[in-house]
């Protein structure tokens, strides 16, 4: 007789097991196993389980997905194995061994296992795979009570996604965080470098780069928000929870329209993101990230690459550098960063070093400093085998004997630094067995040269009066040359402000003329595209539009030129105390803001929806006249409006309800936003200021109290004005502000009938209190 020792017999076994059924289901007994394209479903058919290979890796993984959101591909939110894939599905297989959930290849290896010991241990037939509707994967004790405690849950092993319902915080029986990391790439989930973190101590969010540099905070929770975070405070879609016991301390959130879909990921650029799923678009909609500029991610780039908020792609490699993996360059994956084109081999004369100049905002980390001056500095590197740059700034010697990391572009005021090289890659370097040559040639050439200048002189005198600076006239806009606008704008020096398409310069023309120049940020359309959306937005002339002078589009630098309004925008009179506006000025700018909205809802020839109607888009001339500015950029921005609009603090507590509903975005939209901008220009603050009691001190509900009883509507005007305005116009606006942000669009009055009321025109009505003021009332 042959005896088979019990661990061959467990192997054997394996075969035995019979796959899931292929109805849907979503649970895993201990007799079955998901293979191939079988797949569990949550019981209203929100999430699936299974097999997936993301976008044309050539991996399998088994991952959580929703199962009717219809993108490209599957929105995935866990993955098992994330740091072990699989080549062939359909000889792999999940399922429960040990009273484990474990995934085996197709060697039949156990590549992944929830690696817990279940106490008491459950008996063969005890346990099941359950997949939940919130998104949860359980392991549990086979029970009629859908309460029985799990051994085991997804929730508490997230990967880059943090779902409603779910825990993310400190396990103190365990002394262990939750973590969730950044996947590598669109089509790798492996454990990128970037992670998101909860900070016990502070009682935080934190977000590090290789798990060590902490370079974004949420700041302390103060019981309703985080304090670096204060558009919470007019957050209406998430209800944010913290809970500390003797065994955890986590948030948790649920939404307060269960209908919402939406989630938040450590994306792989480095961001933490919140995205809502827009039925109407099939799309994901990112309605807020952090932080707020790409290039504020540390060391996105990777080592010696350069992050530039100009334009896409934001990372790019030194001069004489290029891509450690140019395949993962192509996935927007920049972490393994750059090497240089020619291998510096210390010693070897083939490859003598020198220094390519750069500029950057300011100099990289991991420095260390040297002795002597200038010329001393370039020595001391040059010579040292391991010196891979040096600077030398403010009369003191850096050297960078690592990686160069952080690397941003030069804002017009940055740092000079010197990145080592093989000389034969510089531009300047010339071949020694070509200098007889080249010196005949030269000298020929010279005699031709010096003929050109004295004909390009004559012809640049002749035309200068025409030119000022400018390549062009396409249709009513100049076609600027980007060297004309840097020289304009002393090469970006002068910064005028930064808001979600870019950031402004000051700028003074040949012509004297003062302008504000907008560099634009994450355009991908192509210059001739570009051309074509700019000159339609040159034709929108309006008395309440910021005008449109010119523009330039060479290569990655799109740039917008503007008429300069002397007086800036409104935000930094009401909230930033650039100078107090009187109630008869403040009634003028809500009045002539209505007039430039309803010219672009219903007088251009397409209507125009502007999307981001706030005060620091409301810019104002000598006289105070209100003009409103980016009006047409979110169709230059497009599919990446949506980052545009959470770009700036405070966005958020603009935007209309049905940017997360799903429901089609229509002029109505800024008909919201134009309302919460009336509140605070009665106000003279944000609508919701960080502060722990900011639920009783939400303007908007205030107002609507205050309407509603009848009471002195003089109380609730900015403080500054000393009650001096007039009480019909206040209260006129107070009304309107109400109507403009009803939580159904079809109640919201047109920027027509809101102009009318202004003017007096037409008698508005006692509004409803709007559904946003119940929930901080």
């Amino acid at each position: 007789m042959i005896v088979i020792p019990s661990q061959l017999f467990f192997f054997l076994s394996l075969f035995s097991i019979p796959s899931l059924s292929s109805g849907a289901n979503n649970i895993l007994a201990v007799n079955q196993s998901l293979t191939g394209n079988q797949t569990l479903v949550s019981p209203a058919e929100i999430f699936e389980l299974g097999f997936f290979k993301p976008g044309q890796s050539p991996n399998y993984y088994i991952g959580i997905w929703y199962k009717n959101i219809r993108t490209t591909s599957e929105t995935v939110v866990w993955v098992a194995n994330r740091e072990t894939p699989i080549s062939d599905a359909f000889s792999s297989k999940l399922q429960i061994v040990n009273a484990n959930l474990v995934l085996l290849n197709e060697s039949n290896t156990q590549i992944w296992s929830t690696n817990i010991t279940p106490t008491p241990t459950p008996t063969t037939s005890a346990l099941s795979v359950v997949l939940l509707d919130d998104g949860n994967l359980v392991l549990r004790y086979n029970s009629s009570s859908s309460s029985t405690t799990p051994i085991w849950q997804s929730f508490d092993h997230p990967t880059n996604t943090f779902l409603p319902g779910g825990k993310f915080g400190y396990n103190k029986r365990t002394n262990t965080k939750q973590i969730i990391t950044s996947w590598k790439s669109t089509e790798d989930p492996s454990m990128g470098p970037f992670s998101l973190e909860f900070d016990q101590d502070e009682k935080q969010y934190v977000i590090k780069w290789n798990r060590s540099v902490e370079y974004w905070t949420s700041g302390s929770w103060n019981g309703r928000i985080f304090s670096a975070v204060p558009e919470m405070s007019l957050n209406y879609i998430y209800n944010f929870s913290y809970v500390d016991n003797e065994n955890e301390s986590y948030f948790t959130y649920s939404l307060y329209n269960p209908s919402y879909i939406s989630r938040f990921i450590i994306h792989f650029s480095g961001q933490v993101q919140q995205l809502s799923y827009l039925e109407t678009t099939e799309q994901w909609n990112l309605f807020w990230s952090q932080p707020r500029m790409q290039c504020e991610v540390y060391a996105l780039c990777g080592a010696f690459g350069i992050c530039s908020q100009s334009g896409l792609p934001f990372c790019n490699c030194l001069t004489d550098f290029e891509p450690t993996s140019e395949s993962d360059w192509n996935q927007s994956d920049f972490s393994g960063g750059c090497v240089r084109k020619t291998d510096l081999q210390c010693g070897r004369i083939a490859e003598k070093p020198d220094f390519l100049m750069i500029t950057v905002e300011k100099l990289p980390p991991h420095n260390s400093v040297a002795f002597g001056g200038a010329e001393e500095c370039h020595t001391t590197c040059l010579n040292n085998c391991s010196c891979n740059a040096y600077a030398f700034v403010d009369n003191q010697c850096s050297v960078w004997n690592g990686d160069l990391l952080n690397l941003l572009e030069d804002n017009g005021r940055g740092k000079t630094i010197y990145v080592k090289v093989a000389s034969k890659d510089l531009p300047h370097h010339k071949k020694s067995n070509s200098v007889n040559m080249g010196a005949v040639v030269g000298f020929v050439g010279g005699v031709v040269f010096v003929l050109g200048v004295i004909l390009v002189l004559i012809f640049r005198k002749k035309r200068i009066s025409l030119s000022v600076g400018k390549t062009r006239m396409e249709g009513s806009l100049v076609s600027f040359v980007y060297k004309d606008l840097q020289i304009a704008t002393k090469r970006f020096s002068d910064k005028l402000g930064e808001g979600g398409f870019g950031s402004v310069f000051k700028g003074v023309l040949h012509d004297s003329s003062i302008v504000a120049v907008k560099k634009l940020e994450s355009i991908s359309q192509g210059e001739k595209q570009f051309r074509s959306e700019v000159s339609t937005i040159g034709t929108i002339q309006h008395v309440n539009l910021v005008r449109l002078r010119g523009f330039c589009a060479q290569g990655n630098n799109k740039l917008l030129v503007y008429d300069y309004m002397t007086n800036g925008s409104l935000d930094t009179h009401l909230f930033h105390g650039k100078q107090v506006l009187n109630w008869e000025t403040r009634y003028q700018i809500a009045l002539g803001t209505a007039r430039g909205l309803v010219y672009l809802h219903e007088k251009c020839r397409d209507c125009i929806i502007h999307c981001d109607i706030k005060p620091e888009n409301i810019l104002l001339d000598a006289e105070f006249c209100p003009k409103i500015a980016d009006f047409g950029l979110a169709k230059l921005v497009g599919r990446d409006f949506s980052r545009v609009l959470t770009s700036t603090r405070g966005t958020i507590g603009y935007l209309a309800p049905e940017w997360l509903s799903g429901v089609a975005i229509t002029a109505k939209t800024d008909v919201y936003s134009y309302g919460m901008m009336l509140f605070e220009l009665v106000y003279g603050k944000r609508n919701a200021e960080a502060s722990e009691d900011s639920r009783s001190k939400y303007f908007p509900g205030l107002v609507a109290n205050v309407l509603i009883h009848g009471t002195d509507i003089l109380s609730v005007l900015d403080s500054r004005l000393n009650r001096e305005a007039c009480v019909e116009k206040v209260t006129k606006i107070c009304k309107v502000a109400c109507w403009c942000i009803q939580d159904e669009e079809e109640r919201r009055p047109t920027m027509s009938m809101v102009e009318r009321i202004l003017e007096g025109v037409l008698d508005v009505d006692m509004p409803p209190i709007p559904k946003i003021c119940d929930y901080y009332c």
